[in-house]
């Protein structure tokens, strides 16, 4: 008997043993790693690769060491980018921050993430048909908005408003910010303002841009336009580029948006009149921030919804800013976008000089 109970004993000791050895395994476990999957639409528009993309997983790294960034870009193929949110799916995503090619079409897309419960956030673009977590853009329309009213500001300045007709250049029918930008551009100039020619753009082309502005002006005759909307830099360059060809010494006010490092220099010489400064690096890094959230089952309120026919999504909506030349230096270069050295070659360095930005 007291054989037996010794035995008793020591399995007793023996299983309390394991018993605290395997609550110490589980609590020292790693947690598992999580997964955020960035989708950016094209790279023709330059801020994509070379801000949004860098900007948005350096933030999510500062916040979440461990998390993992799977990274696609759709080059302007739907096709493609849906082949690519499914095999992020497949891979085991556990947040979709999703700038979409065709904004109007990837409803099926979030559907799928919400069945197997991966929120969604919306980044730049709205998504119609379906309701989901975040969307997190600019104010588009008052983008639309400051685009017409710097170009009706430059117009009345040298006495062109009424004396032509200009060109409307819009963004790609498929992007439902383009037919915002159109509509803050027209509260302003419609019934101010004679449109000559007017063009939406697919995939926000420069190379497009450029034949349509060509076809302005052979349609009008050069001398007739005073003034280009283009609702972003790409294609203003493109507009310029056609401009250019045709023998334009002195460009009318042509407007942008992005702040593309190309378009602040033409803005400098005078080439382009104006652009639209969104700063990318505080809408990728709410983007990021949004999305750690997600990972740990939490999630912000937003301050404001945007209704996209479906639902009211909760939203986090930037200021654009409007710069021109003498903007440049309390803008841009004061915000660190770009420095004033980057600006600055040696073959814009006097229009610097005289606009204060070195």
């Amino acid at each position: 008997m007291a054989a037996a109970l010794l035995l008793l004993a020591g399995c007793g000791t023996n299983q309390a043993g394991t018993d605290q050895a395997s609550t110490n395994q589980a609590s020292t476990a790693p947690a598992e790693k999580k997964t955020i999957a960035l989708f950016l639409p094209e790279s023709k528009t330059t801020r994509y690769e070379a801000l949004d993309r860098p900007l948005f997983e350096a933030k999510v790294k500062q916040l979440c060491a461990d998390c993992e960034i799977l990274y696609s870009n759709g080059d302007q193929d739907a096709a493609k980018q849906q082949q690519q949110v499914e095999a992020a799916l497949t891979q085991g995503a556990d947040v979709l921050v999703l700038d979409a090619v065709d904004a109007n079409a990837v409803a099926p897309l979030v559907n799928q993430a919400k069945q197997k419960k991966i929120p969604v956030i919306a980044y730049d673009r709205l998504i119609a048909g379906i309701d989901y977590a975040y969307y997190v853009s600019f104010n588009n329309v008052r983008v639309g908005e400051m685009q017409g009213q710097a170009l009706l500001d430059a117009l009345d300045a040298r006495g062109t408003t009424a004396k032509g007709e200009i060109v409307m250049i819009h963004g790609s029918p498929t992007d439902p910010s383009s037919a915002d930008y159109k509509k803050g551009a027209k509260n302003i100039l419609d019934g101010k303002v004679k449109v000559g020619r007017e063009f939406d753009t697919p995939d926000w082309s420069p190379d497009k841009a450029q034949q349509q502005m060509e076809q302005a002006i052979t349609a009008l005759g050069r001398d007739k336009i005073v003034g280009v909307l283009s609702a972003n830099d790409g294609m203003a360059g493109g507009a310029i580029a056609a401009m250019k060809r045709a023998g334009y010494k002195d460009m009318p006010p042509i407007t942008g948006q992005d702040a593309e490092l190309a378009a602040v220099q033409r803005i400098v010489s005078g080439e382009q009149y104006m652009t639209i400064y969104l700063d990318i690096r505080a809408e990728a890094e709410k983007s990021a921030e949004l999305a750690v959230a997600l990972t740990k089952g939490a999630g912000p309120a937003a301050p404001v919804t945007v209704g996209n026919g479906t639902a009211q999504i909760p939203s986090f909506l930037l200021d654009p800013i409007a710069v021109t030349a003498d903007k440049i230096k309390d803008t841009i270069v004061k915000d660190g976008f770009y420095t004033a050295d980057q600006i600055c070659t040696a073959e814009i360095k006097p229009a610097c000089v005289k606009n204060g930005i070195q």
